[in-house]
């Protein structure tokens, strides 16, 4: 017996009640069930049909509009829809805010329970398309074809495709003609790679074979003007590696960091990957304020350079420095805010998992000849202990910019021993925020709340939370 399919029901005539976690769109069957849609609008009335059916809920897609959402635009971008990059982008900007406003106030309402102080406005981004300083493309000979082609039943000999991964599909990838996310000359390096490629017969990844040349391009920019291209080639093919380097030295000659890998592996993360300097030199350099940080191929920098910098602001406000301070950052990554804060704070002491970043911290720290800020390294949960704070003495203020996992219960205990009057909690998930401010909620009070939008066109969402001891 084959698998059972599930039936597929036609809701009509429904409206689209709100914007959901993730990107979805959220509306009420008919039976009082949620049905979960994409690429729809909250303001929409439309037909749903549903895909997928679950106990509390469907997943469906809307194959008629009968009523456009007055929040509703036209997509910029000619990929909208088959693309999961940027599942907003057919939403006014505003609304994108209303929208990310609400969920870290639902989150930390309703996750948090705990009280909380009026929400000073979301800070908005200045750019809404371009922002992004760091865009990961993969290649592969076996492209998604949309809906447009499969219907056209027109036969396609080239199948290369430059571009990105379709969601939940791991071997699927969508070939980009222009993203609207990095600026130029972004669109224009990826589209001549593939062109010269193609030309040259320089064959594309194939995922479920695990064989071609070409497997993967990351392109990174930075506001000093200064770009970074590597190209990770799954196949040891020195003369294939060579020509396609060769030709991006020269046609490109304001690459100023053009670097590659040989990835072999099953997966394409570059951890643990040699890389290799082809041109240049192996860093970029981005600029805040007079402080430069050097960015190579494995650092984790904020995407959007200019939000960022209204982040840290935002961070440095809250804390309210007065230059007496000692200051420690928690999960400091490469010390960006920790440097950004340096001049306002007696001294600074930051903490991070990987070994890799706190090198980049110490040499940026050099560059900017900061002589106030320490930097270790290390699993949080291990290191910030009594010994560490008997070493390092009380802080006065605490920063902490976990991952989206949030912080582990151990630091969670360890902050509120450490009786430190202020915390500054910056987050890029507000549900684990909310979860880790109940735990603190006995003997910190949350007193200003600000979220910030680093990511136009997308759900996600920063936010930045000030707690005072009670």
């Amino acid at each position: 017996m084959g698998k059972k399919r599930t039936e597929k029901i036609v809701f009509e005539n429904v409206k689209i009640l709100d914007a959901g976690a993730k990107g979805v769109s959220v509306a009420k069957a008919p039976d009082g069930k949620v049905i979960f849609i994409p690429n729809v609008v909250p303001g929409d009335v439309v037909d749903i049909q549903t895909m997928k059916k679950r106990k509390a809920y469907y997943e469906g897609k809307a194959i008629k509009i009968h009523e456009f959402s007055e929040h509703r635009i036209d997509p910029v971008c000619e990929h909208f829809g088959a693309c999961g990059g940027c599942k907003w982008q057919n939403m006014k900007y505003s609304q994108q805010l209303f929208y990310k406003n609400q969920e870290v106030y639902n989150n930390l309402k309703r996750i948090g329970k705990i009280e909380l102080p009026e929400f000073e406005p979301i800070l908005g981004s200045e750019k809404q398309l371009f922002y992004r300083n760091k865009m990961e493309f993969g290649f592969s000979n076996a492209r998604w074809m949309t809906d447009a082609e499969i219907q056209s039943g027109a036969e396609f000999d080239n199948k290369n495709a430059l571009g990105f991964h379709i969601p939940r599909m791991w071997d699927k990838i969508l070939d980009i003609e222009k993203c609207h996310l990095q600026e130029d000359p972004s669109n224009e390096i990826r589209n001549e790679i593939k062109r010269f490629a193609n030309e040259n017969g320089l064959t594309f990844f194939n995922a479920r074979a695990t064989e071609g040349l070409l497997r993967t391009l990351m392109i990174r920019t930075a506001s000093t003007g200064e770009i970074m291209v590597l190209i990770q080639f799954f196949e040891n093919n020195k003369k294939g590696i060579e020509l396609m380097m060769n030709f991006l030295a020269e046609r490109f000659p304001q690459i100023t960091s053009l670097q590659y890998v040989i990835n072999q592996k099953l997966n394409d993360t570059l951890y643990d990957q040699d890389i290799i300097l082809y041109k240049g030199r192996d860093y970029i350099l981005e600029e805040m304020e007079g402080l430069h940080f050097s960015i190579n191929a494995k650092s984790f920098y904020q995407t959007n350079s200019d939000q960022a910098y209204e982040l840290y602001k935002i961070t440095r406000e809250f804390a309210g420095l007065t230059g007496n301070e000692t200051v420690y950052d928690l999960y400091t990554g490469t010390g960006t805010i920790a440097q950004f804060v340096s001049k306002k704070a007696k001294k600074v002491i930051g903490v991070e998992a990987v070994p890799e970043a706190i090198i980049d911290a110490k040499a940026n720290a050099e560059r900017n000849n900061i002589t106030n800020c320490e930097f270790y390294v290390g699993d949080m949960k291990n290191v910030f202990n009594d010994e560490f704070i008997n070493q390092h003495g009380q802080p006065d203020i605490i920063i902490t910019d976990p991952p989206r996992d949030g912080m582990h219960k151990d630091v969670v205990e360890m902050l509120l021993k450490t009786g430190v009057p202020k915390i500054v909690y910056v987050s890029c998930n507000s549900a684990t925020q909310a979860r880790d401010l109940a735990l603190m909620d006995e003997k910190y009070k949350v007193v200003r709340v600000r979220p910030v939008d680093m990511f136009p066109q997308t759900h996600h969402v920063e936010n930045v939370v000030l707690l005072e001891k009670r």
